[in-house]
């Protein structure tokens, strides 16, 4: 996947049928940051991703190259009192620093207001670095929280 870089990409909702490539980018970013997958808990929700995100009245969408390549990721996982969480937002890293995640931010975040959610939150690693400069650019707070996943250890918001 090195030539990414002159690739045309597209952003569009997933279906059950990306779930395969999905969970093996997200798996293969978690490794390359020294993060642990867990399909049986945290990632569970990779397994049926029309169910987990679409029934529930939020959504996934896959950042594709060449139409076939799953090389980016971003959730809308409705929680409660018109709150999403932020899930799964994760890029390949032949196309990091390219402005992809923050498109990919930027349509998550523009997509959670349209469809009438007023608070985003999220839950990430301190070891994702980039990912956590991006959040905060775009005006993520940190909070404390309750419920962290095990590989988690920052949890953020952002009032909309």
């Amino acid at each position: 996947m090195s030539n990414l870089v002159c690739q045309h990409v597209e952003l569009r909702p997933a279906t059950n049928a990306d779930a395969e490539a999905v969970r093996k980018l997200v798996f293969g970013v978690l490794r390359e940051y020294g993060l642990n997958p867990s399909p049986a808990d945290t990632d569970a929700d990779l397994i049926d991703i029309e169910a987990s995100y679409v029934a529930r009245g939020g959504r996934f969408d896959v950042l594709v190259a060449a139409r076939v390549n799953v090389v980016g990721t971003v959730g809308l996982y409705p929680t409660v009192d018109g709150t999403a969480e932020l899930r799964k937002m994760y890029l390949h890293k032949d196309l990091r620093g390219q402005g992809h995640g923050r498109r990919m931010l930027e349509h998550a975040l523009a997509e959670a207001k349209r469809m009438g959610f007023r608070r985003v939150t999220l839950e990430t690693a301190s070891v994702l670095k980039e990912a956590v400069a991006l959040y905060t650019q775009y005006g993520f707070r940190e909070y404390q929280s309750d419920h962290k996943a095990a590989r988690c250890d920052q949890t953020f918001e952002l009032i909309l």
